[in-house]
């Protein structure tokens, strides 16, 4: 590193601004952030630097600027507006001791400010040696994005509490009691917005001096498609809060990065049509890991409640009083639409949107496909690759057009991601040509003019459905 980061206290400290313009004023309204003592120099105040002035946050010093001016100052900023003015003020800065940043030349600059996430007191600065200014605002949304707006005023409550804990807690047991307080009952509480009842729990633990048992939980996350950037931030939250993850074969590499690096990873197969870990295993797996106390995630592709197998895992976590939560993804016909740049649904053409699937529970029940293949509608299939064949012969059968368009989405979102358009007669062999054996989207539209044939095919349907879409 050519800059090494560290935090300046500012308290009972000047803060000097050389310049009377929007240069200082942007300085100004970073270094407002802390608590230091503004001092602007400079012969006349833009509106908003004399408002400052006026409402007592700053000094305004006109005398003449010479090194006494930055002597003791925790930090020098420089922008007058003139590259040769802030040259020359640079070397008076300089002479009077102090570390200086001139505004627009690094090679001025003793110091550099940073990108901030501001939590106060917790705060993320976030620097490139000048090298990158766009990239580190881009870092800084993404940790925006993973920072509860909340975390600041826990923090705070934490600090005061701090010299309670180190009387009343062995110094044994503190560790576990703020691993406890941040990972667990009170930080949920306080993000929820009962900060009183969080800390009415903290005081009352610290007063007593027993730690609540660990609870476990569990929470199905929804992965996503594959893309990582496609996770929701509660779903980043709880891969990083997680101590073992349970994950199959769909879930992206890229997803498990996000989780906490000391989390253990179980990865539990799921295999088309070899399922080397049963269903009923997982369940009691995942359960007995909670039963410990621990926080576990079960990783899912897509959405964890749209053919994910949800069901089975929530009763099997009630059934043994372990809290247990859903968290929603994007599931993969919402991304394959969104990467084929199309709406799922469109006025006056389709107003009801299915999804099924091309894998039977039971293999000896007979299919529906015919059923939800009505004008109007957007069918979209899981897992029906095996089912192909069945399902272009099934529809045809029942009145589509065998000429029909139909979209083939595999590997949404991620580098293996293919889009094949083909139809409804060439379905099984367009996959076939494109070497998709894997979990694919089959995808169709049928239209409002498909209502005479199918119609006759399908004697539920009737001609009231063509007139309300009409």
């Amino acid at each position: 590193m050519h800059s090494f980061p560290m935090f300046i206290r500012t308290t009972n400290r000047r803060i000097v601004i050389a310049g009377g313009g929007e240069q200082a004023a942007q300085k100004a309204r970073l270094m407002l952030k802390t608590d230091g003592q503004l001092v602007l120099l400079a012969q006349d105040l833009d509106p908003e630097l004399a408002d400052l002035v006026a409402t007592g946050r700053a000094l305004h010093d006109p005398s003449p600027i010479t090194p006494a001016s930055f002597a003791d100052a925790a930090m020098v900023f420089i922008g007058t507006g003139c590259p040769g003015m802030d040259a020359a003020l640079h070397m008076l800065a300089k002479a009077g001791g102090a570390q200086v940043n001139v505004v627009d030349q690094p090679s001025l600059c003793d110091i550099t400010t940073p990108s901030l996430v501001d939590r106060d007191p917790v705060v993320v600065a976030i620097g490139t040696e000048g090298t990158a200014p766009v990239l580190a605002r881009q870092i800084k949304t993404q940790v925006e994005q993973m920072l509860d707006p909340r975390l600041g005023s826990f923090a705070a409550l934490a600090g005061r509490l701090r010299g309670a804990v180190a009387a009343q807690i062995p110094r044994s047991d503190r560790r576990a009691f703020w691993r406890w307080a941040f990972g667990d009952t009170p930080w949920q509480m306080h993000k929820t917005g009962q900060e009183r009842a969080a800390a009415d729990l903290l005081k009352q633990t610290i007063h007593t001096r027993a730690l609540p048992a660990s609870t476990g939980h569990i929470a199905l996350v929804g992965a996503g498609p594959g893309a990582r950037d496609l996770l929701t931030l509660r779903a980043v939250e709880r891969l990083q809060e997680a101590d073992v993850i349970f994950y199959d074969r769909l879930v992206d590499p890229e997803v498990l990065e996000l989780a906490r690096r000391d989390a253990e990873r179980v990865f539990v197969g799921k295999v088309v049509g070899a399922h080397a870990w049963p269903q009923d295993r997982i369940s009691a797996l995942i359960v007995a890991e909670a039963a410990k106390g621990r926080r576990v995630v079960r990783l899912k592709s897509g959405d964890p409640s749209i053919f994910g197998r949800a069901a089975e895992e929530l009763d099997a976590a009630r059934a043994q009083n372990i809290p247990v939560e859903i968290v929603p993804g994007v599931t993969a016909a919402s991304a394959a639409a969104a990467f084929l740049g199309q709406s799922l649904t469109q006025r006056g053409q389709t107003d009801t949107l299915v999804l099924t699937t091309g894998q039977h529970c039971d293999d000896q029940a007979p299919e529906n496909w015919a059923a939800h293949a009505v004008p109007g509608t957007t069918l979209v299939f899981y897992m029906g690759v095996g089912a192909a064949p069945r399902i272009s012969a099934s529809l045809h059968q029942h009145g589509l057009n065998p000429g029909s368009a139909v979209t083939i989405a595999a590997d949404v979102s991620k580098a293996t991601q293919q889009i094949v358009q083909t139809t409804l007669a060439d379905l099984p062999a367009a996959l076939q040509r494109a070497a998709i054996t894997g979990n694919a989207l089959v995808m169709l539209r049928i239209p409002l003019d498909a209502a005479p044939a199918i119609s006759a095919a399908i004697p539920f349907y009737t001609a009231h459905k063509v007139a309300v879409q009409s």
